[in-house]
């Protein structure tokens, strides 16, 4: 086996040696430039750098077979690899502490240097949180700034599908390679964003759902944003650990209010007690980045007024989940009635069922 002569080929190679990190690789790229003179440095040089087994993997260089899948999928011309040395390389990316070497990268390459904006939240997500995901979304896409987030299921695919709605589309960073979709039930997502979008990942061809990946590429997909939109988290979650990412980053981080006895809002209020924008609206972010912004539209009936013509049971349900007892109460209707009127109002689309019983008004 010897160091592979195309230039993907040696970038790939060399991250695939085992024991070799993000942080060793980029130490090499700073110590003998590019995977090439890595490979032709001396066993000794490099012992200054790396340790004996890392050594011993540069010089015995890259099996072929381990390369063939690459090349197969890199036949797609959608497919890339993006290094370090690329002017495609996100330039927001170089500004964090630990960029990766190189990125896998499936659809448009012009995303990867657009403005952007990190819309994360609960895999278990409300129908209000995932409504209002699609919304602000397509929103901030329609003014300029692509939606990043991470493809998995509840805020982040609406975010994603809002953002393809929008002007300026969306990139998915995913925890596996680009040759697996997970979790499956975003499979026809994963088409869309390939057709219309980006896909992107750090890991190599082949590397399946992993619970430690997930956080790692949190810090891509805040690095690749001008700020992080935390819709719906709970209080010790993944969307956290984006925010706090994005913190350290320098990135500006936004939270929308929620029901304080919903478990998915404790999370945001706890980033808005630290510190985060509370936004009500797409317009709060872009005011915040003084970017310019997209008139948000204002529901309204025929007389121009958003109260004439309300359901009699909407003033009993308020804004946080309810049971059927409590409106029964509130209303003073019977539980028949109330079930019934409950039901025609979800066919609606007004009110949205929840679990344990409860529902919960969209406005």
């Amino acid at each position: 086996m010897l160091a592979p002569d195309d230039d993907i080929a040696s970038w790939v190679g060399l991250s695939l040696i085992p024991g070799l990190g993000d942080e060793s690789y980029r130490k090499l790229l700073r110590a003998f430039g590019e995977p090439k003179e890595i490979y032709a440095a001396s066993y000794a040089s490099l012992s200054g750098v790396v340790g004996r087994a890392v050594v011993e993997g540069i010089r015995l260089g890259v099996d072929p077979d381990k390369l063939a899948p690459l090349f197969a999928w890199l036949g797609n011309e959608h497919n890339h690899v993006v290094t370090l040395a690329d002017a495609e390389y996100p330039q927001a990316l170089l500004q964090i502490p630990d960029p990766p070497p190189l990125l896998y990268v499936k659809g448009r390459l012009d995303l990867l240097n657009q403005p952007a904006m990190a819309v994360v939240g609960s895999r278990n997500a409300t129908p209000q949180g995932k409504m209002n995901a699609e919304s602000f979304s397509r929103n901030l896409s329609d003014s300029g700034l692509c939606i990043v987030s991470g493809m998995a299921l509840g805020i982040d695919a609406a975010a994603h599908r809002g953002g393809l709605d929008g002007a300026s589309s969306s990139v998915a960073v995913v925890g596996t390679g680009l040759d697996i979709v997970y979790p499956s039930r975003n499979h026809a997502l994963a088409h869309d964003l390939a057709q219309h979008g980006t896909l992107v990942s750090e890991f190599p061809l082949g590397t399946t759902a992993m619970a430690h990946n997930f956080p790692r590429r949190n810090r891509i997909i805040c690095g690749l944003s001008l700020g992080c939109l935390v819709i719906e988290a709970a209080i010790r979650s993944g969307s956290l650990i984006t925010a706090r990412l994005a913190v350290e980053q320098g990135r500006e981080v936004f939270a929308i209010p929620g029901s304080i006895h919903s478990p998915v809002s404790k999370g945001c209020h706890a980033l808005i007690k630290q510190g985060a924008k509370l936004v009500e609206c797409a317009n709060d972010i872009l005011d915040e980045l003084k970017w310019p912004s997209q008139q948000d539209p204002v529901t309204t009936d025929e007389e121009g007024s958003p109260e004439n013509g309300r359901h009699p049971l909407l003033d009993a349900l308020g804004f946080d989940p309810v049971g059927i007892d409590a409106l029964t109460s509130r209303s003073g209707l019977t539980s028949d009635t109330v079930c019934a009127m409950l039901l025609q109002m979800e066919l609606e689309g007004r009110i949205a069922c929840l679990p344990g019983g409860l529902y919960q008004l969209i406005p």
